[in-house]
């Protein structure tokens, strides 16, 4: 009507475009553009030259990287950006570029899920037990550092000096009980998970020099019981990949395994319960939407529900900055009066 502002699509343009950015990285990374730029600035044909790449294409996504932050340019030579440099040059300690693997899987999951949701048939079914090894290799070398990365803040939040023994369950690559190992030297740690798993773990453990300290169980864990007792648990990122039916079963085996009293922390993914914050969690759903036929990021309430319904007293929930999936829920053993 005449006289009312006029209305924009600010929010779905700027939601279109936000992708570009994000699809450059995954370029660079893919390409290890930024590994040749770990002694200094190059121009682009001598990155092109290391990389093996197009040099006309390859300066084009250089120039895109700029862009994007994670580049500079001045006198005809690209350099790294700080965190670039920090975090995205092959052989440094603190190098995650591997994590493309996960990026790629994640958004390539996402553009499938319009079907999945027109049909009710997700379109991309994740086999954990009949998974290629090659294929196996690249999902958890792209997932290890967020794995690592929620341990670590999980071990620097909490006070484990009194427990001696704890159970990763469905522990995958053992990125939670390396960190939590490393942390708190008193602990002893189990990594339960699937035995199409174990050398995967095996091997991170292992690069970690931690093997006399984390042991890995080839278990299902829906199916078998973890062992124990142990005096803590830990499970991330479980829960959005069983159905319900699985989890109360994975928590049965949990309460089992636990002394009275012991902490159980149910790491990653929760949403409020209004379940449309946090946003990364909200929207990432799709990715569980279309990778499971019944499994996907649940409330804190429906957390809450499980656990009572496990015989667990809900403790606290711990929010965290939802990268990485790192925020937590903790719950204890009831204590038999």
């Amino acid at each position: 009507m005449p006289g009312q502002p006029r209305i924009l699509p600010k929010l779905i343009e700027s939601l279109a475009e936000a992708v570009y950015p994000s699809l450059a990285m995954l370029a660079g990374m893919e390409l290890d553009l930024f590994t040749p730029l770990g002694n200094g600035p190059r121009s682009a044909e001598e990155i092109a030259t290391a990389a093996g790449t197009d040099q006309a294409k390859t300066a084009e996504l250089l120039h895109a990287l700029v862009a994007t932050g994670l580049l500079t340019y001045e006198n005809g030579r690209f350099s790294n950006s700080p965190e670039s440099n920090e975090f995205l040059v092959r052989g440094k300690p603190n190098y995650i570029g591997m994590r493309h693997h996960a990026y790629r899987r994640r958004w390539n999951s996402v553009l499938g899920v319009t079907e999945t949701i027109r049909s009710g048939v997700p379109q991309r079914g994740m086999d954990y037990v009949g998974m290629p090894a090659e294929a196996r290799d690249a999902f958890y070398r792209g997932t290890f550092t967020e794995c690592l990365a929620a341990g670590w803040q999980l071990a620097a939040s909490e006070d484990f000096s009194a427990c001696r023994t704890l159970i990763d369950i469905g522990g995958g690559s053992g990125g939670v009980a390396i960190a939590m190992a490393e942390r708190w030297p008193n602990l002893s740690v189990t990594i339960a998970d699937l035995p199409a798993n174990e050398a995967v773990a095996r091997r991170f453990v292992d690069e970690a020099g931690l093997s006399d300290r984390i042991h890995v169980r080839p278990t299902d864990v829906v199916k078998e019981p973890l062992g124990g007792p142990y005096d803590a648990g830990v499970m991330r990122g479980l829960f959005p990949v069983l159905n319900p039916v699985q989890i109360r079963s994975v928590l049965a085996n949990a309460h089992a395994a636990l002394r009275p009293g012991s902490p159980l922390y149910v790491v990653g993914w929760i949403l409020d319960d209004s379940k449309a914050s946090p946003l990364l969690y909200a929207t990432m759903n799709l990715v569980f939407v279309n990778d499971y036929a019944d499994a996907l990021s649940h409330t804190e309430a429906v957390h809450r529900a499980w656990l009572a319904q496990a015989d667990f007293d809900f403790v606290r929930r711990q929010r965290t900055a939802a990268t990485y999936g790192a925020d937590f829920i903790l719950a204890r053993k009831r204590v038999s009066k």
